[in-house]
């Protein structure tokens, strides 16, 4: 046995060795400075706290910060310190050393990036795991203090992704859940092009594998097509740069699964009508690099000559930069084979830039010397954007982890003020968002704007190149309804503190109003009395009916001081007078099902799969919001009552709660026998004609065998739109209907409705 034991050691260490001699070789091939005895002490400190210690994978836990620090050297582009930082990132955490034990070995600097990763790290595997809104927040926060920090984060969380498989499926679910609602959206707002792709198609594989699977098949059955198509579109290409003179690579850019997934899901087309698969890449290395922005429009000038060019598609990341620092011409042109095929021009400096994001901008600066700089006004903006929005902590943390997501993952529009500045606002602001932005005072007495000249409301959409002219009155105050007219976080944040305040005050004095219509008629015990006149008024709580008072949308009268002297009958209010009311709890509401529905027990396997049957699925509760039948992927997640919600794992209910609360997703799947109904929504759309009902019934009805619920279709000059609900067992049942609906003659499109 001890030999085996020494076997497996020295095997171990063999394997830590390589993985850290190929660590060091990637720092030495990469332009920064050769600081490899830092490098080294941190590994072999780390290597040291950590041992004995395995992951689940049953590998050496050391190989997961060594593995950090591979992804932060050779595909972020970062330097020693954060090389340093990323071995060490589990130490504190993990071990008994102290953040001072590090400042004292490794200087502050390492030690503040270590303390900041600590900080956020809320045991991403533990069970600590739960409020991971609360945790993006501190993120958010250390950001602030260097970058690196959540860098390195993303390092962490993309090497946990392609380790995935060894946690059980509802941790699965959950850190799945958690990159795409958090991760994925802030590597793409950072630049990190390719570590996006990779988290969210690594999130896919894990949240839909028969979907994932499926799309990878026809994406390897159709390559040989594709790479016929990329090579005779390019060869014309080639040509005419070589004619120019320009040093240059063509590569294939191919969707990745994820991205053609969500494309079918948001257009409702198959695989086979998305039609952007393939994408040309055109990477020059110009001459002089205060020539590349004329270099990228001379080869944009040459191709247009080739193929003809869509009107519309043409993208300038050029001049206005996107706000991750991503720069680049997209052209779309027509194929010889009559596709449309979208092209990126761009430089070598720009590709890079695409694919590591701000951390390689410090390449092309002046003085190698230092390591990395967050100088970039974008990045400051962004930083101080975030500032803001923590300045007013809201009161819950989806709402805050909302907000963030609104406008900084966004892409952006560019607007003048009337003094011809430019400003960035995401795509979608409209002119409340805009004065928002400028200044609260602007926009708490926005009364409406000019834009481009022309007089429009609060409410108006903002479009690229608009001018725009904010009118204020003193007069003027926020209203609720400001909210449905802003789309920007800071705006949204603003608004809702404004609104808060005055309802604080609005709810003082209804609480003063109600205390004198109290004293009026002699009544006492105000809390309990506000309790009972809320349920009475229909208010959901106390503040809501002190508000209500307030604004005067409630006024009290005698029906209130009978219903506390227990004069109402039972069946006006609900209320029983057979005690005093004085003291006295409501009564419960009844709650439908309550003895059926089954309640998670304290000692409850959560790693292990729920099975959905014929017998159970009442015990269940299946939530509207995206409507789960047999065969979809599902997840269950245990609510407040310790009952079961089940819910579609694409549901975005679902990614919310995946990203807040992590340790309550369990793993849920269907053993149904084809015994029970279900409700189900097919869309219908094409060119109408005589006998068209009748076919569609006759194929549900008598050739399916399926029951119709409601079928509703509306025609319009010759084009009808409709739906049809269908009563069915699973989800096989609608895909079959589907396809036998598309040999429908004249039926154009069929699509599933949730």
């Amino acid at each position: 046995m001890d030999e085996d034991m020494m076997m497996r050691d020295a095997a171990d260490d063999q394997l830590i060795n390589d993985a850290f001699q190929r660590l060091l070789d990637n720092y030495l091939a990469s332009r920064h400075r050769k600081k490899v005895d830092i490098i080294t002490k941190a590994f072999n400190f780390a290597r040291q706290a950590h041992r004995g210690v395995r992951r689940l994978s049953g590998e050496p836990y050391i190989m997961h910060p060594i593995a950090v620090a591979q992804i932060a050297c050779e595909e972020v582009g970062l330097g020693s310190t954060s090389i340093c930082a990323a071995l060490l990132h589990d130490v504190v955490e993990d071990t008994d050393y102290t953040t001072e034990d590090i400042e004292n070995i490794f200087g502050p600097k390492i030690a503040q990036i270590v303390d900041g990763l600590t900080k956020i790290s809320g045991g991403i595997f533990g069970e600590k795991a739960s409020a991971q809104a609360e945790n993006f927040k501190k993120l958010l926060l250390t950001m602030s203090d260097d970058i690196r920090v959540i860098l390195i984060k993303i390092c962490d969380r993309l090497h946990n992704m392609r380790t995935l498989e060894s946690q059980p499926a509802n941790k699965q679910y959950k850190i799945a859940g958690e990159t795409l609602y958090i991760y994925a959206p802030l590597a793409n707002r950072l630049g990190l092009n390719k570590i996006k792709s990779e988290l969210e198609n690594l999130s896919f594989k894990y949240e839909h594998p028969d979907e994932y699977e499926s799309i990878k098949a026809k994406l390897a059955s159709t390559e040989a097509s594709r790479h016929e198509l990329f090579d005779q579109f390019t060869a014309p290409i080639e040509e005419a740069l070589k004619q120019m003179g320009v040093k240059y690579q063509i590569k294939e850019r191919v969707k990745t699964p994820f991205s053609i997934w969500s494309k079918m899901q948001n257009k409702h087309v198959t695989f086979d009508e998305v039609y952007d698969i393939l994408a040309v890449r055109i990477i020059f290395t110009p001459e002089k690099r205060e020539e590349e922005v004329n270099e990228c429009f001379n080869i944009y000038v040459a191709i247009s000559k080739i193929y003809k060019s869509h009107p519309d598609r043409l993208r300038d990341w050029l001049n206005h930069p996107k706000a991750n620092g991503y720069q680049a011409l997209h052209v779309t042109l027509m194929s010889k084979q009559g596709r449309w095929i979208e092209v990126q021009i761009r430089s070598d400096r720009m590709d890079e830039i695409a694919e590591q994001g701000f951390a390689a901008h410090w390449k092309y600066k002046d003085g190698l010397e230092k390591e990395f700089t967050e100088d970039e006004t974008e990045l400051n903006n962004w930083l101080r954007t975030i500032k803001e929005i923590l300045d007013d902590p809201q009161p819950d943390a989806m709402d805050f982890l909302d907000a963030i997501k609104l406008n900084l993952f966004a892409s952006e529009i560019f607007v003048f003020t009337p003094k011809g500045e430019i400003k960035t606002m995401p795509t979608g602001s409209t002119a409340l968002d805009f004065a928002f932005s400028i200044h609260t005072f602007l926009g708490s007495h926005c009364i409406g704007a000019k834009v481009n000249h022309k007089l429009v409301p609060l409410s108006h959409k903002l479009l690229s190149g608009d001018q725009v002219e904010i009118l204020t009155s003193k007069s003027q105050h926020v209203q609720p309804a400001w909210i449905n007219f802003v789309s920007t976080a800071k705006a949204r944040a603003k608004i809702q503190a404004i609104l808060r305040r005055n309802s604080r005050e609005m709810q003082k004095k209804g609480e003063e109003m109600f205390g004198e219509f109290l004293k009026q008629h002699g009544l006492e015990n105000m809390l309990n009395a506000a309790d009972r006149l809320a349920e009475l008024h229909e208010t959901h709580n106390r503040e809501d009916f002190f508000q209500g008072i307030g604004d005067k949308s409630i006024l009290l009268g005698e029906k209130d001081v009978d219903e506390l002297q227990g004069k109402n009958t039972p069946g006006k209010s609900g209320w029983r007078k057979l005690v005093p009311f004085l003291g006295r709890s409501k009564q419960p509401k009844k709650v439908e099902n309550q003895q059926e529905l089954f309640v998670v027990p304290e000692k409850f396997n959560r790693k292990k799969p729920i099975y959905i049957n014929d017998e159970n699925i009442h015990q269940y509760k299946f939530k509207h919001c995206c409507h789960p039948i047999p065969g979809d992927d599902i997840l269950g997640f245990i609510d407040g009552k310790h009952q079961i919600e089940i819910h579609k794992r694409s549901c975005p209910v679902a990614a919310r709660l995946k990203a807040s609360f992590g340790n309550r997703i369990l793993d849920a799947k269907w053993d149904m026998h084809k015994r029970l109904y279900f409700d189900a929504t097919v869309r219908l759309q094409g060119i109408d004609r005589m006998g068209m009902l009748l076919d569609i019934a006759q194929i549900v009805s008598s050739q399916m065998n399926v029951n119709i619920r409601k079928l509703t279709i509306g025609s319009d000059e010759g084009v009808f739109d409709g739906t049809i609900e269908l009563r069915v067992h699973d989800r096989d049942d609608v895909r079959l209907v589907m396809n036998q609906l598309k040999k429908i003659e004249g039926l154009q499109d069929v699509t599933q409705i949730i």
